[in-house]
């Protein structure tokens, strides 16, 4: 679940929006009054959504949008007139005067939204240092002399012993070039 940032310039204000989120079954992790604030928060968390008015006591929602950390969302709570034309992407807006539903729906597609966007994250496979990858290379090129492999014969070689012993591919080849050039 995202952390939540809840952000008025009337602290009362964010207590409510507090108050009506927490029933609704979200987590709040805070409520500030300023952008400072929020920032200092949004640096502990990582990442999270920001719910906020349009203006804070030190700067407008644009401002605070521009200066959260990369994980970050913001649902600005204003009136239509206040962001009719200023719509920027990546901020969801929802209209006063403040529907429950239409406030809880809209965080809930958000942290949806941002749970599928972390899957994604992780299952892209971490990139290789150029010290791991040379190991690799370095041990496929061994077993494709020694052993008349094709390339890729040797890579699904070192891939099978990685699995098989449960080490990263990098240890595997290392293990594989030790053994190979003991042989020489």
């Amino acid at each position: 679940m995202a952390g939540i940032i809840v952000a008025f310039p009337k602290i009362e204000d964010g207590r409510n929006i507090r108050n009506i989120l927490t029933r609704s079954g979200f987590q709040v992790s805070a409520v500030c009054t300023s952008g400072a604030q929020v920032l200092n928060q949004a640096d502990s968390l990582g990442s999270g959504i920001v719910v906020c008015g349009y203006r804070l006591a030190d700067m407008l929602y644009t401002d605070l949008y521009e200066n959260l950390p990369r994980y970050f969302e913001l649902l600005l709570v204003a009136s239509r007139t206040r962001w009719g034309d200023e719509r920027q992407e990546g901020i969801i807006c929802v209209p006063m005067p403040l529907k429950v539903r239409e406030l809880t729906s809209a965080l809930a597609m958000m942290e949806e939204q941002m749970a599928r966007r972390r899957r994604q994250r992780r299952r892209q496979p971490a990139a290789r240092s150029q010290e791991d990858q040379s190991a690799i290379d370095e041990a496929k090129a061994i077993l494709m002399e020694r052993n008349n492999m094709s390339e890729a014969e040797a890579h699904r070689y070192i891939q099978k012993c990685s699995m098989d012993s449960g080490n990263d591919m990098a240890e595997t080849a290392r293990m594989i070039a030790v053994m190979m050039n003991g042989d020489a």
